[in-house]
C-alpha cells in the first residue's frame, strides 16, 4: 500500500483497476454511458408521477422540478469529484466506507440495494398500469410478472447487452419528449388540434395563479419530485465497467443541467400551457393526458408506449445496479460471499437473481392493492434515495477536509462550491425528509425506514461478530488517512 500523501493524481486511475472491478468487463462505451446518464434523468417519476404532482401544485410544479434539479446537480458534481478521485463500481458504498467508516459503507450499500429493489417494484407497477391502456382486461400482476421475467433474462446475458438495451430505451424516451415539445409548441403557435383555441401560456397563471393551492402544497410535492430524479446517480455505478471513465463520466455529469431544463422544465411548461393544470390527476401520465386532450389518440398511444419503455428502462437499471452493489458488499465481507461470484459472461448473476426475486414482491402488491402499489413503493424508494444522496454529500465533505489538509490527491473534476455547496444540498435533503414525515401518505416510508434501520444494525452486529465488516481494505479502518493500492 502507498500512502496517499506520496501518491500523484495520476495514480488514482490505477485504483480503479484493482480489486473486484478488474474482473468486470469494461463493455460500456461513451455512447452507452451518455445515454444511460440521459435516461437516468427521464423516468417514470416524470412520465407517471408528474400527474399527481401537477394536481397538487398546479403550474408551480415547474419551479419545484427546477429547484430539485439544481440540488441534484450539486449532488452529481460532488459524486463526480469522488469518481475521478477513485472510479470504482459500487462507488457510493465505497466512498462512505472510506470517508465515514465501515458501518456507513455497509448501510449505504444495502440501502442503495433496497432503493433499486423497491424502485423496480414501482416501475413494474407503472408498466402494468400502462398495459391497461391497451389491454384493460389483463390484471396488473400478470403484466408485472411478465416484465420481471424478461428483464431478468436481459441482465443475465452481459453488460454489453444491458448497455445496448438501455441505449435504445433512452433513445426512445428522448425522441418522444422532443416530439412532444415540438407538437406542443406547434399547438401554442399555430392553434391546431382540439385544444388549439384554449392553449396559451396564460394557462400557467390564469387558473387560480401559479401557486393555486398555496406554497405549502407545492413544497409537499418535493418528495415526489425527488423520486423523479432517482437514477441520475446510476452513472456512478457504471464507473468500473466504462471504457474510459475519466472522459465519459465528467461529460455525462456536466450535461445534467441541460437535461433537467429541457426534459423536465421545458416539457412540463409546454404541457401545462397546452392543457390547463386542473385537467390532470393522479394515476394518469400527463403526457398521455395532453395528447388525449389534443384529440390525437394515435399520438397518445405512442406516448403510452414511450412511458412503458421508461418504466422498463428504470427496472432494467435497477437489476443492473443491485447485482453490482451486492457484489461490492460481498467483496468487503459485508454480504454473503456467494454474491461475489461472476458468471461466465462476467455478470454478478447470483446477486441479480436474488434482487429480481425480491422485486417479485411488487407483483404481489399489484395483486393485493393495485390502486395503492405505486404510491407505497415510490415513497419508500424516495427515502432510500435521499439516504444515498446524503452519504454522497457527507463523503464529499469529508474528502474536501482531507484534501485541504493535504492527505488526499486532488480530483481532476472538482465540484463547484466544494464542501459549502454540498452542505447546502444536504440541508435541502433534510427539508425533504421533514416533508415526508409531515405527509400522512408518504410517512409510511419512514416507518419502513425505521424497520430497515433495525435490520441494518442487526446485520452489522452479526457481521462484526463474525469478524467481518471492517476487513477487506486498510482504508476502512482509517478513513481520515485513506490509502490507494498500487
Amino acid at each position: 500500500m502507498v500512502s496517499v500523501e506520496t501518491s500523484r493524481p495520476d495514480d488514482v486511475g490505477k485504483a480503479a483497476g484493482n480489486g473486484p472491478d478488474e474482473e468486470y468487463e469494461r463493455g460500456l462505451g461513451p455512447r452507452q454511458v451518455q445515454m444511460i446518464a440521459i435516461g437516468g434523468a427521464i423516468g417514470v417519476g416524470l412520465f407517471m408521477g408528474a400527474g399527481a404532482n401537477i394536481a397538487k401544485a398546479g403550474p408551480s410544479i415547474i419551479l419545484m422540478y427546477a429547484l430539485a434539479g439544481c440540488v441534484v446537480f450539486l449532488i452529481m458534481r460532488a459524486l463526480g469529484e469522488l469518481l475521478l478521485y477513485r472510479p470504482v463500481t459500487g462507488s457510493f458504498a465505497e466512498y462512505a466506507r472510506e470517508f465515514l467508516g465501515p458501518f456507513f459503507g455497509f448501510a449505504t450499500g444495502w440501502t442503495y440495494w433496497l432503493l433499486w429493489v423497491v424502485t423496480g417494484m414501482a416501475e413494474l407497477t407503472a408498466a402494468a398500469i400502462y398495459i391497461h391502456f391497451w389491454f384493460p382486461a389483463i390484471p396488473q400482476w400478470v403484466s408485472a410478472l411478465a416484465f420481471l421475467v424478461v428483464l431478468f433474462g436481459v441482465n443475465l446475458i452481459s453488460v454489453k447487452i444491458f448497455g445496448e438495451v438501455e441505449f435504445w430505451f433512452s433513445m426512445i424516451k428522448v425522441t418522444a419528449i422532443i416530439g412532444m415539445i415540438v407538437i406542443g409548441l406547434g399547438v401554442l403557435t399555430l392553434g391546431f388540434s382540439e385544444v388549439g383555441d384554449s392553449a396559451s401560456t396564460a394557462n400557467l397563471y390564469a387558473h387560480d395563479g401559479f401557486f393555486p393551492n398555496g406554497i405549502g402544497s407545492s413544497l409537499m410535492t418535493l418528495q415526489g419530485v425527488m423520486f423523479a430524479y432517482l437514477a441520475v446517480e446510476l452513472v456512478g455505478v457504471t464507473a468500473g465497467e466504462s471504457e474510459n471513465p475519466e472522459k465519459t463520466l465528467p461529460k455525462a455529469i456536466n450535461t445534467l443541467p441541460w437535461r433537467i431544463i429541457f426534459f423536465y422544465v421545458g416539457a412540463l411548461t409546454v404541457i401545462l400551457a397546452v392543457v390547463k393544470w386542473t385537467e390532470f390527476s393522479e394515476g394518469e401520465s400527463p403526457f398521455v393526458k395532453a395528447f388525449s386532450e389534443m384529440g390525437i389518440p394515435l399520438a397518445a398511444g405512442i406516448v403510452n408506449f414511450v412511458v412503458l419503455t421508461a418504466a422498463l428502462s428504470s427496472c432494467n437499471s435497477g437489476m443492473y445496479s443491485t447485482g453490482r452493489m451486492l457484489r461490492d458488499l460481498a467483496s468487503n465481507s459485508q454480504a454473503p460471499k456467494v454474491f461475489e461470484r461472476l458468471n461466465s459472461r462476467k455478470s454478478p448473476a447470483i446477486g441479480i437473481t436474488a434482487s429480481a426475486a425480491l422485486m417479485g414482491i411488487g407483483v404481489v402488491l399489484n395483486y393485493l392493492v393495485p390502486e395503492k402499489a405505486f404510491g407505497y413503493v415510490t415513497s419508500v424508494a424516495t427515502a432510500a434515495g435521499i439516504w444515498t444522496w446524503m452519504m454522497i454529500l457527507c463523503s464529499h465533505i469529508r474528502y474536501r477536509v482531507g484534501l485541504k489538509a493535504g492527505r488526499l490527491p486532488r480530483s481532476p473534476f472538482p465540484a463547484p462550491g466544494g464542501a459549502v455547496a454540498s452542505t447546502g444540498a444536504l440541508l435541502f435533503l433534510l427539508l425533504v425528509t421533514g416533508l415526508i414525515a409531515y405527509d400522512s401518505e408518504a410517512r409510511i416510508s419512514l416507518y419502513v425506514g425505521a424497520v430497515w434501520a433495525v435490520l441494518l444494525l442487526a446485520g452489522w452486529f452479526k457481521v462484526r461478530g463474525n469478524g467481518r465488516g471492517a476487513a477487506g481494505r486498510q482504508k476502512d479502518a482509517e478513513p481520515e488517512s485513506a490509502s490507494v493500492p498500487e
